[in-house]
């Protein structure tokens, strides 16, 4: 028998994805209900974005030492505020009480900085190390020029540090002290041995179920019940404690994905070259895990730098809080707006630059399969 097959009915050309027409024509007027929608949110767009430049930078007030000009011109942002109060913001209490020693801190990031740009080199030598260093020596470094009395500076005690500063020190010293911590758990999760695996599954439960605004509320009421009568710690370390708590059960989640992601193809075969636990887990095991795990790791230390703002809870000023109070003193009230834009604005650049390093991370430490 025959088999009669019935023809295909003529079908329209494909739209092709050439250049900026193509594009469109694919994404943007692909149908009538694309259309519709396109050209009604080209109208919405052109209602607002002229508004918004105008506010913004146009009509806005850039220069001025007092809320003077920007009364006399409401029409426009007062970005004479950011600039009058930027020192504030950024560094808190820090600079009403040691004004002249702002180079601190600053010294501090441009170390920083410069110590991120060498890794981000393709071909540096001793990059482990370097990562090593910046991860283990140079937290006590920043600490050093920031408080000052191990290198016989005026000492800032951390109850005068605030504002960025104070932001980016939890959310850094948080990351750095969770990530081993969370190694350990994810490890200790998937051990054989059922005592430190049901501790491990109990303390990443307990800290996963718990709000950090509890965690911040507890580390600085609860904590100094549980140390000896004269042992006392500041509000930054309790926070910086609560933090390193919270976050690790986070981190540990996240690399026991990367451990179960990775094939027993690779256990089997650490098996059969006869080496130990360690040797398989820091030479085999781990450096595939962390490198399947960078997107959720990176995903919780970005959640981790916008919630170092629950800190305002155990009575400390963040980046937020010091900008919200800035904006509600005598001098500025009024003006909240220009305040949470800036400090949404420095938090996008952070995160942004913590996601594009974990992208780069990615294709460095990509070798194919």
């Amino acid at each position: 028998m025959t088999e009669h097959h019935q023809p295909l009915p003529d079908l329209p050309p494909p739209i092709t994805s050439t250049g900026v027409i193509g594009w469109m024509r694919q994404h943007l007027f692909s149908s009538p209900l694309n259309i519709f929608l396109t050209l009604l949110s080209l109208y919405v767009l052109s209602i607002i974005v002229p508004n918004i430049i105008n506010w913004a930078f146009i009509d806005a007030n850039w220069t001025g030492t007092d809320r003077t000009v920007c009364d006399a011109n409401p029409n426009g942002a007062c970005w004479t505020f950011i600039n009058v109060r930027l020192n504030q913001i950024l560094f808190g209490l820090y600079y009403g009480q040691h004004a002249d020693q702002i180079w601190r801190p600053i010294t501090a990031f441009i170390i920083l900085a410069g110590l991120v740009g060498l890794l981000l080199l393709p071909r540096l030598r001793f990059k482990a190390w370097l990562g090593a260093g910046v991860l283990l020596l140079y937290p006590f470094v920043a600490f050093a020029l920031i408080h000052g009395e191990w290198l016989g500076l005026p000492v800032a005690n951390s109850s005068q540090w605030g504002g960025l500063m104070l932001t980016f020190i939890l959310a850094s010293v948080g990351i750095v002290a969770a990530l081993p911590l969370g190694i350990l758990l994810a490890l200790g999760r998937r051990s054989e041995m059922p005592l430190v695996r049901a501790f491990s599954v109990t303390y990443i439960e307990f800290w996963r179920g718990t709000p950090l605004i509890t965690v911040l509320f507890m580390a600085s009421v609860m904590l100094p019940l549980f140390f000896p009568s004269g042992v006392e710690f500041d509000k930054v370390m309790r926070a910086v404690i609560g933090i390193t708590l919270f976050q690790s059960a986070y981190t540990a989640e996240a690399i026991r994905g990367g451990l179960q992601a990775i094939p027993r193809g690779q256990y089997e075969a650490a098996d059969a070259l006869g080496l130990g636990y360690w040797k398989k887990t820091i030479f085999i095991i781990l450096p595939q895990a962390l490198k399947i795990s960078i997107p959720g790791i990176v995903n919780s230390f970005i959640e981790l730098f916008k919630d170092t703002s629950l800190v305002s809870i155990i009575g400390l000023l963040d980046l937020l809080n010091m900008a919200q109070t800035a904006s509600r003193s005598i001098e500025w009230k009024g003006y909240d707006v220009e305040a949470y834009i800036f400090a949404a604005m420095l938090f996008w650049i952070f995160c942004y630059g913590i996601s594009r390093y974990s992208q780069h991370l990615e294709k460095t430490l990509h070798r194919g399969h």
